[in-house]
């Protein structure tokens, strides 16, 4: 009878040990539109990344009023255990609520809460506001990257360590940022890099890490809860530094793909042939393209010309097609790189590079001019470039770099006639660019039927503001 008992205590014991199962990167809301918005739940072992099979039920309700919306969809490793519900048919303009429900092994867990407001549209000129993000450097911010030996007056941003409840929570702009409670968020790439700090993240498993460990932090589960966003990818969460898609190497083209449109609510989850650039009419007043700049381009070595690309004709046709039939005041294209700089003289791998892409960069902007656009309120605003600058080009196109998000990723930039810059001879005309190193973002929104650009560093001060007129 002891034997028994001893026995029946170390399996109710071990029953007990199971592991929780929780929602650990919280909830992210992805691609909304004034009628439609994708939602995600990933579910993981509590205390770990490792992935957990289940259920995922999606309440989506309107705060004033309605019939609640629900979907109930099935975790597994197919997946990564991601359940991503998508909702169409929305009211225009209407707060909205999404609570969740985690099934596991019998047992109903309450999940994260999402909430957000769907967009005005293009009947309605109602104020839009949307932030634009690059370099989420994950080994930066804690310190597990090389320490870069800092330029005579120029404080050495590696050694500037985040207090502990930065550590612990995360980057100190993503909480400015919800502050602000931008309508959405707009993540330009190197989003997550695999390339850092030292080896490159090569099999699905290693990139998935990479996303796990970054959107595990609190401000990323707590600004995602409350602000939708939209995703690009660049070179680092791609493949790895300043790539294109030549070179046998892991990992692939397709698996840079792939991650991209598991990992990131960019699409419908089983919607594997989904286009990576789109456009969103946010309000009457403004409408947003968010371009592809990594998987259609040519080799970053071949002899720029008519024939080298970054967008790739289907693109590049989709693009002119769609600016054409826009009625919108405001045109922001959001690109993932830099169109105009000025950039380091030696990089080759965008729109503003010697020897890189600026035939095609030079031929849009002649097509910009001749059907009067460059005139009719189109403006770029970029990411990857680790400053914040408003550049404008001989032809008159505004540019505004968001900067690196992180204090520990940024630096100094190149300047109009700086002879390490691509612009040596300064055609370029530069309104601001930053005067020292700081993280931060571009906080772009329409007021009163006026657009504004507007720099923030990682705490909020604002460091810059252009009004269009």
């Amino acid at each position: 009878m002891r034997i028994f008992l001893a026995f029946l205590s170390l399996f109710m014991t071990a029953g007990s040990m199971a592991a929780e199962v929780e929602a650990g990167l919280g909830v992210m809301v992805g691609e909304l539109t004034e009628s439609q918005v994708h939602i995600q739940v990933r579910l993981n072992e509590k205390g770990t990344f490792k992935g957990t099979s289940g259920k995922v039920e999606f309440r989506l309700k309107p705060v004033f009023n309605g019939k609640t919306i629900t979907q109930s969809l099935p975790v597994n490793s197919q997946k990564d255990f991601i359940a991503r519900a998508t909702f169409k048919g929305l009211a225009v303009n209407t707060k909205y609520v999404c609570n969740t429900r985690i099934h596991v092994n019998g047992k109903e867990i309450v999940g994260p809460v999402a909430r957000f407001k769907t967009l005005p549209g293009k009947v309605s000129s109602d104020d839009v506001s949307f932030v634009v993000t690059t370099g989420m450097n994950y080994a930066k911010f804690f310190h597990f990257d090389k320490v870069k030996k800092a330029k005579p007056g120029e404080k050495n941003l590696l050694h500037q360590k985040y207090s502990d409840i930065d550590q612990h929570l995360g980057y100190p702009a993503l909480e400015t940022i919800l502050c602000i409670k931008p309508d959405f968020f707009v993540g330009t790439g190197d989003n997550v890099y695999y390339d850092s700090p030292d080896k490159i993240a090569r099999t699905e498993d290693e990139i998935r890490h990479k996303y796990h460990q970054q959107f595990s932090l609190q401000r990323f589960r707590d600004l995602y809860a409350e602000v939708p966003t939209y995703w690009e990818i660049d070179d680092h969460d791609y493949r790895k530094n300043d790539c294109d898609r030549s070179g046998n190497y892991l990992p692939s083209p397709a698996t840079g793909r792939a991650m991209m449109l598991e990992q990131l609510p960019v699409c419908a989850q089983d919607d594997e042939d989904a286009l990576t650039y789109r456009t969103v009419r946010a309000s009457k007043d403004l409408q947003v393209w968010f371009v592809e700049n990594r998987m259609y381009r040519s080799n970053n070595n071949e002899t720029d010309g008519p024939g080298k690309t970054i967008w790739g004709e289907t693109q590049k046709k989709w693009l002119k097609d769609t600016l054409l039939a826009s009625n919108a005041k405001y045109k922001v294209l959001v690109s993932p790189t830099p169109m105009i700089g000025p950039d380091d003289a030696y990089k080759t791998d965008n729109h503003s590079n010697t020897g890189g892409f600026t035939h095609e960069r030079d031929e849009f902007f002649k097509w910009l001019k001749e059907t009067g656009l460059d005139k009719n309120g189109f403006y770029i605003a970029c990411g990857d470039r680790h400053w914040q600058y408003h550049s404008i080009s001989k032809e008159g196109i505004n540019e505004f770099s968001c900067g690196a998000l992180v204090d520990a990723n940024a630096r100094i930039g190149r300047s109009p006639g700086d002879p390490k810059s691509n612009d040596p001879n300064a055609t370029i005309t530069q309104p601001y660019t930053q005067s020292e190193p700081s993280g931060g973002f571009l906080l772009v929104r329409t007021i009163d039927s006026k657009l504004s650009f507007e720099f923030y560093d990682e705490k909020g001060q604002q460091l810059y503001k252009y009004n269009t007129r």
